[in-house]
Order: structure tokens, then C-alpha cells, then sequence
């Protein structure tokens, strides 16, 4: 038996900085991340511009990047499960960079193929990392704060979102934008020189990313991180009847947030995916760099609803907070749908508050009671769920090709009924199991 001896004052504070630093790294990576998950909305725009494509071919965009979370999310669970947190965090790093670093050759190559490769890349890399750093924050500290804990952490997310969108605006958006009507009074060679300036136009904001990241693997790679971050032998089987995977799926409360979550993603990358489009449609003239506005007021407002919401959970029930959110946003976007224009701009606006605290929620409240195992696999199948947001914003692009933006929005107004639905039935069977 050893004998711990307090920390003297003159190494109190490295011992306080090494217990901090590897927190800060972990907070970072949901600012990486969100950086990435809103650049894809821009890049929507520029590349429907560059490339010439319709709504459901500019969507390809989210379905290419989602896709990449849904097939690696699972082996992302398993390389963690095996080696550890943070050695899935450096890969994932590593994948993400790499794919930032695709832009370059793909502007290059004048390539819309390539682009979606290099996103699928990008993607591969963020599964590893939210497969990884979501149940890494549920379980530093109390279970019963586990979902106010997640839900604060990922009010750094938005925080990178806006910066994303910022970069899109400034670094990518900021060129010359012809209209249709100016595009054909031009000779080919004019044209052509256009749609190359468009597709260049990404190439040097995704080399600073690519390098970031990197440099944030590197740091990850050389810090030291407590007990619970290191790798360990798995307790329970993955596989078979008895498994930790068939426990999940036979979990019906388990099943029911995958299925919300499912359709959360899908409904949030839809209305942030053509808030864009929406607004150039609806009011005439707007030019997608100052359209971009609204997609940095709505990030602004997802940022503060996390923060409002993360305060509201001291003296309100997550599930019951969820409940409430969703059922605002199902008539947010109703009104969008009914009442193009300024007014329905502000409504999708609006949604993003609301939709703040839901991804975190529905995480925690998915993963409650599990152990370590179930947790790193449960984890990779709600992250799995992310695909939402390639089937529904190609859905929605489907929906606007036939009947316009506008009735496009009701796919998100059916997904947030069903995240009420899950919310609604874990407050029933929470309120069952107390009486």
C-alpha cells in the first residue's frame, strides 16, 4: 500500500494543468467538428454554383459526408473498445486532416466526385471522433449530470459552426456570384473561367483546416490522459446472442433514441443544408454570401440555446426539455412551410435554438445505465444514426426539385415530431416506473 502525499505549492499548479490540458483537447475536438459539419452547408451553395446542379445532385454534398459516419462509426467502437479513447481520437484526427487535405488535388482536378470522396474522408475521421469523445464526457463525473455534462461540452460545437460558416462567407462565398440570366450572355471561355475560380475558391480555407487538425493530433498524440481515457481488455462479447451489440438492439428504450436521433440529424443538416436556398427562393435577389447571414444568426442562436438549455436542466428534467423543444420546432417549421419569406427565414432561424440541446439529450438519455462496454458500442450505433442526415436532406432536396423549398420543410416538421414521440414515451414510462 503507498502513501499519496500532498501536492506542494510549487507542484500543485503543473498537477492542475495536466489534469486540465487533456479536458481542453477533448472540448476542442466538438469545436473541429462543428467546423466541418457547417462548412458542408456553404460548400452546398458553391458547389451548386460551380458545378451546375440541381437541389437533390447539391445534396449529395451531405449524403457523401454522412455516409462516412454511418459505415466507420462501428469499427471507429470497436478500435476504441480494443486500444482506447485516445488512440481513436488521433486516428480519427488524422482522417480528418487528410481529408481536408483532398481539397486541394480535387479543385485542381475540377472534380465533384473527388470533392465527395475527400468529405468522406472528413466524415470517417469525425465518427472516430464523436464515437469516442460523447461517451468519453458521459462518464467524467456523476450519472445523474451526465446529460447536462454532454450537453455543455457540446456548447463548443456551435462555437466552431459559426467559425465554419465564417470561413465560408469570407474565404469561399466572397466571390463574384452571375445570375443565370448573366451566365448565359457569356462567352464559354468566360463561363468556364467562372466555374474554375468557384471551385479554386476552396482550396486554401481546407489547407489551413487540414493543418490544424493535424497539428491537434500531434498534441493529443503527446499528452498523457487519465485512467479512463486508456485501453482495456472487453468485459462482454460484441457479438453473438448474448453479446453487448444484441443486448442493444433487443433494447427497446435503446432503439427508440437511435431512431430519434435518426431522424434529429436528419432534420437539422435539412433545415441548415437549404437555409440557403430557402431564402434566395423565397426572397428574390438575395445573394447566397448575404444569405449566408442567416445561417450565422441561426448558429448563433443553436450556440446560446445550448448554453440556455444546459442551464435549464438544474431545475428541469432533460427528457421534459426535449419534449417541449421539439414541439416548438414542429411548428417553426410548419410556419416556414406555410409562410415563405422573411417571417419563415426567422422561423428556421428560431429552430436552431430549439434544436440545441437535442443530439446531447438524446445521447445520454440513450446510453443511461450502461456499462463501459455497451456504452462504446451503443455509442457507435447512435452515431451510426447520423446517416439521418444524408437520407433526409436528399429527401428534402427530392421534395424541393418537385414542389419547391418551401414544402421541402415539411420533412423536418415530421422528423421533430418524432423526436417528441421518443420524448413523450420516456416521460410516460419514466412516470410508470415511479409510480
Amino acid at each position: 500500500m503507498t502513501t499519496e502525499h500532498p501536492a506542494t505549492p510549487a507542484t500543485a499548479a503543473p498537477q492542475g494543468l495536466r489534469r486540465w490540458l487533456p479536458l481542453f483537447l477533448i472540448v476542442g475536438l466538438f469545436f473541429l467538428w462543428g467546423a466541418a459539419n457547417n462548412l458542408n452547408d456553404v460548400l452546398i451553395a458553391q458547389f451548386k454554383m460551380a458545378f451546375v446542379l440541381d437541389d437533390f445532385q447539391a445534396g449529395l454534398v451531405q449524403s457523401a459526408f454522412y455516409l462516412g459516419y454511418f459505415l466507420v462509426a462501428m469499427p471507429a467502437a470497436m478500435f476504441m473498445r480494443r486500444f482506447g479513447y485516445k488512440e481513436a481520437v488521433v486516428v480519427g484526427l488524422v482522417l480528418y486532416g487528410a481529408g481536408a487535405l483532398l481539397f486541394w488535388p480535387a479543385a485542381q482536378l475540377r472534380t465533384y466526385g473527388m470533392f465527395l470522396f475527400a468529405l468522406f474522408v472528413i466524415a470517417t475521421g469525425l465518427a472516430f471522433l464523436e464515437t469516442s469523445a460523447n461517451p468519453l464526457m458521459t462518464v467524467l463525473g456523476p450519472r445523474e449530470g451526465a446529460a447536462r455534462r454532454l450537453n455543455f461540452a457540446q456548447a463548443f460545437n456551435p462555437l466552431g459552426s459559426i467559425a465554419g460558416v465564417l470561413i465560408g462567407k469570407h474565404f469561399i462565398l466572397a466571390g463574384v456570384e452571375h445570375t443565370p440570366q448573366q451566365l448565359a450572355t457569356m462567352s464559354a471561355a468566360g463561363r468556364a473561367t467562372y466555374y474554375a475560380a468557384a471551385t479554386h475558391a476552396v482550396q486554401g480555407p481546407y489547407l489551413c483546416i487540414g493543418l490544424v487538425v493535424l497539428a491537434w493530433a500531434a498534441l493529443v498524440l503527446v499528452m498523457r490522459f487519465p485512467a479512463v481515457a486508456a485501453p482495456h481488455v472487453p468485459t462482454t462479447r460484441a457479438t453473438g446472442h448474448d453479446g453487448a451489440l444484441a443486448r442493444l438492439l433487443r433494447d427497446r428504450g435503446f432503439t427508440s433514441a437511435m431512431a430519434a436521433q435518426f431522424f434529429y440529424v436528419g432534420a437539422q443538416v435539412g433545415v441548415w443544408s437549404y437555409t440557403i436556398r430557402y431564402v434566395q427562393a423565397s426572397m428574390p435577389g438575395t445573394s447566397a454570401h448575404a444569405a449566408a447571414d442567416f445561417i450565422l444568426a441561426a448558429l448563433v442562436c443553436f450556440m446560446a440555446g445550448r448554453f440556455a438549455g444546459t442551464a435549464l436542466m438544474r431545475y428541469l428534467a432533460p427528457v421534459r426539455l426535449l419534449l417541449a423543444f421539439a414541439a416548438i420546432n414542429v411548428l417553426l417549421n410548419l410556419y416556414a412551410l406555410l409562410r415563405p419569406g422573411l417571417g419563415g427565414a426567422c422561423a428556421l432561424v428560431a429552430c436552431s435554438f430549439f434544436m440545441s440541446v437535442m443530439y446531447p439529450t438524446i445521447f445520454a438519455l440513450g446510453v443511461e445505465g450502461m456499462d463501459d462496454d455497451e456504452r462504446k458500442l451503443g455509442s457507435a450505433l447512435l452515431v451510426m444514426t447520423i446517416i439521418g442526415g444524408a437520407v433526409l436532406t436528399a429527401a428534402m432536396g427530392a421534395v424541393s426539385d418537385l414542389a419547391g423549398i418551401a414544402r421541402a420543410l415539411s420533412v423536418p416538421a415530421l422528423s421533430f415530431a418524432v423526436v417528441a414521440w421518443f420524448a413523450w414515451r420516456r416521460l410516460s414510462h419514466a412516470g410508470r416506473a415511479d409510480t
